[in-house]
């Protein structure tokens, strides 16, 4: 079974809403779009309050190279643009939008089969660009400049990733067994798109019914195959996924494509195909909202701009001993700040924990056990990163290759001195950062 060499680990899984199927939560009156939606330049407003807007218009424009324009999920009115605190209290500016209760969604005609067929790989790219599709996976950059693949370079495969290593998180799992044929669809427009011969769908073992129903999907297509990964954390990440599949090692600092690889999570795959097919630009996306207190669990296809209050309401509302809630999953995931705050394209989980699981234990001094070694993925010393951050070390942490580091929290996970390793690891990076 594939897997990647250095480090990871094996936290619990805590799927409980594996079985659960996606359903469509209901259109709320208002939806707050954050005009900052990926990583690269927010998106630059093009309407303005009164203004009558229709379901899929574009409202927002891309404003650099690495960016992505936002659009309406519903048709209404343009009631305000105003600063809107993110999840994690961030002010950052937003339309809100008043949505037509008497019509609030409109479906466009989709694509003809000989549209599609001729459609060129620009032609895709343009499509994609168009419809504001972002990586779904969790790092929201733009799916137009993943798929424009630089002068000089080549894809030889796609992989999606399909693996969801995070914990708690069982919205990709859901879609794949729901929607295989299409996501299969959207991965042969990727492939078309950047001219690559092979597809490859990568997928966790502890997802088999999502393995056979994938594996089903791509039966037809020569050039496209389901590989079952073995279940450890992060096998998701862009790096551990090139290698556990291909082989291969992309060289630090340099990008996937340095490999002949690109890759894409199932739902950005899903996208394109909705995207293409259905000329419907990226509005909204499944959630997995989870916790052990939780009435109604699940995992909910929710419109950009959904309040989270709104979404936990309909996962029957606030346990009362909650301690934490986390916007995404609990490994890379990150604690909110405000119930206020609306869902974006990269949110992929909320994980609702209880008081006695939210607080951190006291920490303690380095026993130089070197566990937080062993588990590294990317072959960093974090313990020594943040002993140089202690002390401002930030062109020291540079030389040992702190931008390097995935964050995804396998050091402070497998921390017997509960020690904030991540925390200071993320603070020298933002120092380095700042420096360029």
């Amino acid at each position: 079974m594939k897997t990647f060499k250095k480090g990871g680990i094996h936290p619990p899984e805590n799927k409980s809403t594996r079985d659960c199927p996606i359903v469509d939560m209901p259109i709320p009156g208002e939806l707050r779009i954050m005009l900052s939606q990926c990583i690269g330049v927010p998106a630059k407003p093009i309407v303005k309050p009164g203004d009558k807007i229709e379901c899929g218009q574009k409202i927002a424009e891309a404003a650099a190279f690495v960016s992505a324009p936002v659009h309406s999920p519903v048709n209404g009115s343009v009631k305000k643009i105003e600063p809107t605190r993110t999840p994690q209290g961030i002010w950052q500016e937003s339309i809100v939008i008043t949505t037509d209760s008497e019509n609030p969604v409109t479906n466009p005609l989709p694509r003809t089969t000989d549209e599609i067929e001729t459609l060129s790989p620009d032609d895709i790219i343009n499509i994609v660009g168009d419809c504001g599709i972002v990586g779904l996976g969790g790092a929201t950059f733009p799916t137009k400049v993943k798929l424009s693949i630089p002068k000089g370079k080549s894809a030889e495969y796609v992989l999606i990733n399909g693996a969801e290593c995070e914990p708690c998180l069982t919205c990709d799992d859901a879609l794949m067994r729901q929607d295989a044929e299409k996501i299969v669809k959207g991965t042969l427009l990727i492939m078309k798109a950047t001219g690559a011969k092979y597809g490859i769908i990568g997928i966790e073992e502890n997802k088999p019914d999502a393995i056979k129903i994938m594996s089903s999907a791509t039966d037809p297509y020569p050039g496209l195959k389901v590989v079952t990964l073995k279940k450890k954390y992060p096998q998701g990440g862009e790096k551990q996924l090139i290698y556990a599949i291909t082989g291969r090692v992309v060289p630090a600092g340099a990008l996937p494509i340095e490999t002949k690889c690109i890759v894409d999570n199932v739902a950005t795959a899903y996208a394109i195909y909705d995207a293409v097919y259905n000329r419907r630009p990226l509005t909204d996306r499944i959630v997995t909202v989870t916790g052990k207190g939780l009435s109604n669990p699940g995992n909910f296809r929710i419109k950009n701009g959904t309040s989270l209050d709104d979404i936990i309401k309909f996962a029957g509302g606030l346990p009362e001993d909650t301690g934490k809630i986390i916007a995404g999953g609990p490994m890379m995931g990150r604690a909110i700040s405000s119930l206020e705050a609306s869902a974006t394209k990269g949110l992929s989980g909320l994980v609702i924990l209880p008081e006695s699981e939210s607080l951190r234990k006291p920490t303690q001094p380095c026993i130089r056990c070197a566990r937080c070694v062993s588990v590294c993925p990317m072959g960093l010393e974090p313990y020594l990163l943040m002993l140089q951050a202690d002390v401002k070390k930030w062109d020291d942490m540079a030389a040992n290759g702190v931008m390097n580091c995935l964050e995804c929290g396998c050091c402070a996970y497998t921390c017997p001195s509960h020690r904030p390793l991540l925390d200071m690891i993320k603070l020298g990076k933002q120092e380095l950062r700042k420096k360029k």
